[in-house]
Parts: C-alpha cells; sequence; structure tokens
C-alpha cells in the first residue's frame, strides 16, 4: 500500500528533535521535543533499556522455578522468574537459555516463545521477551561476579496464591507467569 494511503494514529507523537542526557552503564536516558496531535510541542523524558527476558521454568514435576533477589533501588529483596539483559546483538533464545543456566544451574530440553510485555510504557522503551522451558535438568549455576540469589520451586498454585497474598509484587513474573498459564495447565491436563 502506497505510504500516502497509510492512515497514521490520531494520538501519534512526532519526534522533533532528541538529546541524551544521561549515559550509564544499563540504562541510557532521553529529552525528546515532540509535535502533539493537536500541533502543540510537548517534551518527553524517557529511559532506553536494552530489553530483557524472562522464563517461566516448569521442573518434571511440573513446580516452577523461581529465585529470591536483593534489588537496590526498593531496598529489598523479590521473588522473581529467571530474567535478564539483553546482551547486544544476542538473539533473545540464546539469552533465555543463558540466563537460565548462569542463574539457576538449569538447562531445558524445549523452549517456548510466549511473547512480548511492556513494563514501564509511561517512562521507558524497555521490553521483556516470554520463554516457557520444559525438560529441565540441574547442569550447575554459573552467577555473574557480584549476583546473589536464592533458587527455589514453588507449585503453580503456589505462586498463584503468592500473588494474590502479594508476595510476588515484581511486574514482569506475575505477566510472564499469567501468560503461561494456560500453556502450563495444558501439560498437565
Amino acid at each position: 500500500m502506497p505510504e500516502d494511503c497509510v492512515s497514521q494514529d490520531p494520538l501519534e507523537e512526532r519526534e522533533l528533535a532528541s538529546e541524551q542526557v544521561f549515559d550509564g552503564k544499563l540504562l541510557k536516558v532521553w529529552r525528546d521535543r515532540v509535535r502533539l496531535p493537536d500541533g502543540s510541542e510537548g517534551g518527553r523524558e524517557y529511559v532506553r533499556h536494552p530489553g530483557a527476558v524472562v522464563v517461566v521454568a516448569v521442573l518434571p514435576d511440573g513446580r516452577l522455578l523461581f529465585e529470591r533477589q536483593f534489588r537496590y533501588p526498593l531496598r529489598r529483596a523479590f521473588v522473581e522468574l529467571p530474567a535478564g539483559k539483553i546482551d547486544p546483538g544476542e538473539d533473545i533464545l540464546y539469552c533465555a537459555r543463558r540466563e537460565l543456566r548462569e542463574e539457576t544451574g538449569y538447562q531445558a530440553a524445549d523452549w517456548q516463545y510466549v511473547g512480548v510485555m511492556h513494563p514501564c510504557i509511561g517512562y521507558s522503551d524497555e521490553r521483556i521477551e516470554i520463554f516457557l522451558a520444559t525438560g529441565l535438568a540441574h547442569v550447575g549455576h554459573c552467577r555473574d561476579e557480584g549476583e546473589f540469589l536464592e533458587v527455589f520451586s514453588l507449585s503453580l498454585d503456589e505462586a498463584e496464591h503468592a500473588v494474590h497474598r502479594g508476595e510476588i509484587t515484581d511486574g514482569k513474573s506475575i505477566s510472564a507467569l499469567y501468560r503461561c498459564l494456560p500453556l502450563i495447565r495444558a501439560m498437565s491436563g
């Protein structure tokens, strides 16, 4: 279809100017000037993130692998699914396999891509790719230097109850768990 025939989103904001205001090891902060849908100008500040993966890993007995890890911005430990940052140019499945092995010591025989989530759409371009991993075998972890965490398992019911009791509050873990629920239930049914 010719470009002039493609209807544009009436809510789209167009970049007029862009400047990087912070260049960190993980995060990059940008400040843009944009043209708003009504023709006026506005400003937008946002974080550029390299993207990440999250893995819902199902053990042979049907239990799910979780981690407990301290998260400095909130100054406390959180219960999370295995996850990690995508390295530049890294294939997302390779990243998921790497993160599962590094953090938990497990490898999976079977991998299923489930979808993507965008956890912080108001201030970041971060995307998190969701995978379901089955056929797990323990081979030993190889954590990054300075990475400290506890690995444990929960049944599907225990995980759901932990979400509803507020014991699992990590957004990526909740989203990934609920995206995978129908697939996990189909495996056991």
